[in-house]
């Protein structure tokens, strides 16, 4: 598969209400660091990200200081903003924990069986959606898709923690795949197949199947990443 030229969209929910001037600059600036257009060890200027959309710069501020948070900036009093360069161990380090995360709120969402009809059937959307991107080539809008699939369970357990967590964690999965595309034919395949299974076990409220399939899709990651 073929990286697309448009960049990523931002992984943050759709939002309904004209946003903020500062989630303005804070999905602007996440999105140019998770698509690597601003690669580790780059500085940002507050004036530069103010003058591209159009605001201020108290408000591209706030946005530096919340990525800085989240650990994708370093932000330097009077020295600007440093994009945070990806660890060596990170790709492991992201999914060890992102499959506790996984396997932990799938059995709370499947404790009681099979779950609502709106969880399977969003989880069958994203499927849909992975596999147009997979006809069209396009590996951008694959992972998107991908995450998508595997954050329904986590939201439909309602652990309100575990949802914060995996928003950072989605985060960084999606930077550490936008710049790193081996996605090959072999690995769309296979992980279509894979979330095949997983639905099927969904449909079947069986935590256990699901948690198995799941520790496979994760450890087949590893090898993609």
């Amino acid at each position: 598969m073929t990286a697309s030229s448009t960049p990523p969209p931002t992984p943050q929910s759709p939002q309904t209400a004209p946003l903020s001037a500062a989630e303005r600059a804070y999905q602007h600036t996440k999105v140019k660091i998770l698509s690597g257009e601003a690669a580790g060890g780059v500085l940002l200027s507050e004036g530069d990200v103010a003058a591209e959309l159009g605001i201020s710069r108290t408000p591209v501020h706030e946005a530096f200081l919340r990525l800085d948070a989240e650990r994708l900036l370093a932000v330097a009093p009077r020295r600007g903003a440093a994009v945070v360069p990806m660890a060596p161990d990170e790709a492991r380090d992201v999914l060890e924990m992102r499959e506790a995360v996984e396997r932990s709120t799938a059995r709370r969402t499947l404790a009681h069986g099979r779950p609502a009809a709106a969880v399977v059937d969003e989880l069958r959307t994203h499927l849909d959606t992975q596999r147009r991107a997979a006809a069209a080539d396009d590996v951008q809008a694959f992972v998107v898709a991908d995450s998508a699939f595997h954050g329904v369970l986590v939201r439909a357990s309602r652990n309100q923690t575990a949802i914060q967590f995996m928003g950072l964690l989605r985060d960084r999965q999606l930077r550490l795949m936008f710049q790193h595309l081996h996605v090959g034919a072999d690995e769309v395949a296979a992980a279509l197949a894979e979330h095949e299974a997983m639905l099927a076990a969904v449909e079947q409220g069986d935590a256990d199947a699901y948690c198995d399939l799941l520790h496979d899709h994760v450890r087949r990651h590893r090898g993609v990443l």
